[in-house]
This record gives structure tokens, sequence and C-alpha cells, in this order.
């Protein structure tokens, strides 16, 4: 993988968690958690669910970094990846406003989550950042991965790394308006 491209998606990840610190890092326990209603998200759900799904990645970028990254068949022959790519990115983007469902996977904690949560989701993007920087030189750019929520769903490691940078700046724009409704 180009070093720049790591470079780039661990700086983002930086800044997000920058971000998060510094607009949620003052907050109580009771803030963090504060919902509008039973149907929205609180500040620490939005952050559980970016640690909760990223992790669903771990493996994945180990076994890049092991060299152990095999294609399955759907993953060599899928005429769709460049496509779900390009989908994932625009519709998980900090820009899209519509709400979208979650896998059952990736749903965060119905009660209350610890107070310390922003110190976990900055802990969480190091981690991720630290398995992303360990992909191997040689794994190209254009390795196809599947989604670890829907399997039939696959996309290139780029646009992978975009997804991931993407999705979190999303909510971290969502919770920073729900801080702004309380």
């Amino acid at each position: 993988m180009n070093s720049d491209r790591i470079a780039s998606a661990i700086s983002d990840l930086a800044a997000i968690s920058d971000a998060a610190r510094e607009s949620f890092g003052g907050l109580t326990a009771e803030q963090v958690n504060w919902k509008a209603d039973a149907d929205s998200w609180s500040v620490a759900q939005c952050l559980e669910h970016l640690i909760v799904i990223n992790s669903l990645y771990f493996p994945i970028f180990e076994r890049m970094r092991t060299g152990e990254m095999r294609n399955t068949a759907w993953e060599t022959f899928s005429p769709f990846s460049g496509l779900f790519g390009r989908i994932l990115i625009n519709r998980l983007g900090p820009d899209q406003l519509k709400k979208m469902k979650t896998s059952k996977k990736a749903c965060p904690s119905a009660s209350e989550i610890g107070g310390d949560i922003v110190d976990r989701f900055v802990d969480h993007n190091r981690d991720l950042a630290e398995h992303i920087a360990g992909i191997a030189t040689d794994v190209a750019p254009t390795t196809i991965i599947t989604s670890p929520l829907a399997g039939f769903v696959t996309y290139s490691l780029d646009d992978c790394l975009t997804i991931l940078v993407v999705h979190e700046r999303r909510h971290l724009l969502q919770a920073k308006r729900i801080m702004e409704a309380f």
C-alpha cells in the first residue's frame, strides 16, 4: 500500500480524534448520554458505534499485515466493487443528513455508556491507525475486501480507508448536532 495514502488516512483519523476530544472531552457522563428522544442516538452512542464498526476491520488489516490476505472468488470476480465503494463513500459522508439504518453488528449500546467514551474513542482510533499503518507495502490499494457488515458488499482497500474516514466525520458531525440540541 502506498505510504502516502496510509499516512493520509492516519492523519485524518488523528484530526478526527483531536476534534472529538475538543468537542466532547469536557462533557459529563450525563451529557454524552443525553438523547433528544428514544429513537435518537447520544454523543456516546455515535462514538461507540464507530468503535464497534471499525473494530470489525481489524482482522482484515491484520491479514494484510501478515500476508495472509487471500481474495475469495466473490472478491476476485465481483463486478460491483467499484460501485459499492462509491455508493458507501457518498452515503456515509458527512454531507449526508439522511438517517441510515445500521447493521445489528454495528449498533451501539442501548444503555448508558461510561463517561470515558471520548478517551476510549481516541484510544480506538490510535489502534485503528496502527492497524492501517501495519498493512504490508506489497498490498495493492486496489485489493478488494468484503464489508464486515454485509458479505455481498465488496470494495477496494483504498475505498475502505476513505469509507472509514468519511464515516467517522459523519458521526462526529452528528454528535456535534446532538450537543447543540441540549
